[in-house]
């Protein structure tokens, strides 16, 4: 799985303008089952994705048409982890469990 952090290098108000075509985008991303949680920081100066286990390339290629890193108004940065431990309700997300 993947932990997604994408930085604003505009202002607030500039990024707001893209949001919009960012919440189309992340619906998509959703539909495709690649993305499991997001929301924007508190304080609102990125967002935060948990990502599904892909591959890293898969991963960089959705990532690359985030409007917010199209128009340049954010980078990405990508942790990789294996969901070892889960809540009950999260256990079919649980990566040492076999499927």
């Amino acid at each position: 799985m993947y932990i997604v952090v994408l930085k604003f290098t505009r202002s607030l108000d500039v990024v707001d303008l893209a949001l919009p075509d960012h919440v189309a985008w992340s619906a998509k991303q959703y539909e495709a089952g690649h993305f499991l949680v997001s929301g924007r920081q508190v304080p609102p100066d990125g967002v935060v994705i948990i990502a599904k286990a892909m591959t890293r390339g898969k991963l960089d290629a959705i990532m690359a048409t985030c409007p917010y890193v199209v128009q340049r108004l954010a980078r990405y940065e990508v942790t990789e982890f294996r969901a070892t431990r889960t809540a009950p309700e999260l256990t079919k997300l649980n990566e040492a469990i076999p499927a």
